[in-house]
């Protein structure tokens, strides 16, 4: 976890970015220009859409945010065009010195979760061709870290970790989620009085115990909802070498004050994600109304195909613009979410250093 809390340090900002893009995000200009631009293809016309849509956040926040998530289910939905969007996003994303979190929830069989593990690893080798491709790995997804699903228990997760060892990466598991109906399996009770998170959350603090960093944290962290403050102070406590990714920030519910308790006594310890907040930001700005997904969305697209050059360069832009408006909003939301953060850790209360208290307890609240 070293190189996402370098990054952290180096932008003083703890915060990712979450790269969801769907196409009511997207402005219709930029719609209308990818439809005319690849008329083939609901797909390619969507995967142009996102690739232009992404860069220009990508290229906004740099330098301010540390690392972006891109969740992969957005992409999937694309299929083919879309895994390869997700794999340039990526590498587009760590060209511009941004840590990549692959929002991928992984989680299955060993053997099965041995390929998946080719997320961090690369694609795997064949001992009989020797180094005949080269003794680099070869790595087409771009990823510093994914995110996992623990359903399957330790065969699911160790595989991933072993990787992400010999990698130089890391891994989040889902411990407490910010969905609403995570209560249903998450805070159950358990024979001994714990619940399951808490239980959850012991494991993975295990599962790591390993591969402590020089920063003191694990390659296996742990993702913990920003929309169960309470949950997540008790787990901090119960984790102290287990460094969160915190989603549930703005359009679901949480605050900067809901998360500063899921931080160390140093600050650090956590990164906060935003999807929507950020990346649909634009939408909330004064100028939106004329670039919205739902205007007229067949003018816009005649006036992109049009084969008058007036017209159609005056459509490319309109798209020009509504990326610079998504731009400017998305470097401003980011900048506001991190003086928001900051702030709200400056003026907590002192926090106790959990790795002096032995008697921390892991299912407390949790």
């Amino acid at each position: 976890m070293d190189k996402l809390i370098e990054a952290i340090e180096r932008t003083g900002n703890p915060s990712v970015v979450g790269l969801d893009p769907k196409p009511a995000l997207i402005p219709a200009p930029v719609l209308a220009a990818a439809r005319a631009e690849h008329g083939e293809s609901r797909a390619a016309a969507l995967a142009a859409a996102y690739r232009a849509f992404n860069r220009s956040i990508v290229d906004a926040v740099a330098g301010i945010v540390p690392a972006v998530k891109p969740q992969i289910a957005m992409y999937e939905a694309l299929g083919p065009a879309g895994l390869q969007l997700y794999c340039d996003t990526c590498a587009y994303a760590r060209s511009q010195g941004l840590y990549v979190l692959g929002d991928v929830k992984r989680g299955d069989i060993g053997s099965t979760a041995a390929q998946y593990a080719a997320h961090l690893g690369g694609v795997p080798e064949v001992a009989q061709w020797g180094d005949s491709f080269g003794t680099e790995p070869e790595d087409p997804w771009h990823e510093d870290a994914v995110t996992l699903n623990p359903y399957m228990g330790e065969d699911g997760i160790m595989p991933f970790v072993d990787v992400a060892q010999a990698a130089d990466k890391d891994v989040f598991v889902l411990v407490r989620t910010s969905n609403p109906s995570s209560d249903q399996v998450q805070t159950l009770a358990l024979a001994d009085g714990g619940t399951v998170s808490g239980h959850v959350g012991e494991l993975v603090e295990r599962w790591g115990a390993d591969t402590l960093g020089a920063h003191g944290y694990s390659r296996v962290g742990a993702v913990v909802g920003a929309t169960h403050p309470e949950a997540g102070a008790a787990l901090r406590r119960a984790m102290p070498h287990t460094f969160f990714l915190i989603p549930g920030y703005g359009a679901q519910g949480g605050s900067a004050a809901d998360v500063a308790a899921m931080f160390d006594a140093n600050g650090s310890g956590a990164i906060v994600n935003s999807s929507r907040g950020i990346i649909g930001a634009w939408r909330k700005d004064e100028h939106a109304a004329r670039f919205a997904p739902d205007v007229d969305a067949e003018a816009a697209v005649s006036a992109a195909a049009t084969t008058d050059a007036a017209l159609a360069e005056a459509s490319l832009d309109d798209a020009a613009a509504a990326l610079d408006l998504v731009a400017d909003c998305a470097r401003q939301a980011a900048e506001r979410m991190r003086d928001d953060l900051v702030r709200a850790l400056d003026n907590r209360p002192p926090v106790a250093d959990p790795t002096a208290d032995s008697r921390n307890n892991p299912k407390e609240n949790a």
